[in-house]
């Protein structure tokens, strides 16, 4: 069984359409990133994987469940960062995730133990006792990583996690992504970063027009191959029009 799915979803605002029959799957123990321009349909494919969105036609599955009707045992070992995270702004970092550990079924017992842990790992020990209002950008982008994967999760989706960090920050959840899948979580990321993506994916899909257009291996000289994969899809879309309109 895939941990994550879409298949042959469509997504519509309006006139527009955002997702013209995508279908992705990942597999437990992997990296999958999600890799497009600015509205190429990234956020909204993402959205509909974690039940935020309802397609319009086509199916979502996380664990096997859909997502916008997620049981609780799949809810549990499911971590997600799609806009806003699970983060209250009135407490502290500690207190955030130690909360995310309860919410996603962490036993009491190892509560302490499970955010201590994320918290040193994503280097936020200076800022445990810190409102989550008050942090940084790039320190409250890593405090919603950490709530996402506290319960060390089977399947995570994250919507560029690494946009508002620092060098170090990136490296930090690279690594804490990294860790997840070889643990055996299944990890769907949406970057814009093609050099990190090269770091820390197994498999490198290319989002254009709402349309999966191809797979990438991860690898130097992403940025060439990405452009290249973008222009051929349009290419291909030019020339049917031409027929069509032949």
């Amino acid at each position: 069984m895939n941990a994550l799915s879409l298949t042959a979803v469509r997504h519509a605002f309006g006139a527009r359409t955002a997702l013209d029959g995508v279908s992705l799957t990942v597999e437990a123990g992997e990296v999958v990133a999600m890799i497009g321009l600015n509205g190429a349909g990234k956020t909204t494919a993402l959205r509909v994987l974690t039940g935020r969105l309802r397609p319009t036609s086509g199916t979502a599955r996380v664990l096997g469940a859909d997502p916008a009707r997620l049981p609780t045992t799949a809810a549990r070992r499911f971590g997600q960062v799609v806009g806003v995270g699970l983060v209250s702004p009135d407490l502290t970092v500690r207190e955030n995730v130690r909360t995310a550990a309860l919410l996603h079924g962490v036993r009491r017992a190892d509560v302490a133990t499970a955010s201590a842990a994320v918290v040193q790992r994503l280097d936020l020990g200076a800022w445990a006792d810190a409102r989550a209002r008050t942090l940084s950008a790039g320190n409250a982008q890593r405090l919603a990583v950490a709530c996402a994967v506290v319960h060390a999760p089977d399947a995570l989706v994250l919507d560029e996690p690494t946009s508002a960090l620092d060098p170090r920050g990136v490296v930090l959840v690279r690594g804490a992504v990294r860790a997840l899948a070889d643990a055996g979580a299944a990890v769907l990321v949406s970057s814009h970063h093609l050099d990190e993506v090269a770091r820390v994916a197994d498999r490198v899909v290319v989002v254009h027009g709402g349309r999966l257009v191809g797979e990438l291996p991860p690898g130097p000289e992403m940025e060439q191959r990405f452009f290249a994969r973008v222009v051929a899809a349009d290419d291909a879309d030019r020339t049917a029009g031409s027929g069509s309109a032949a």
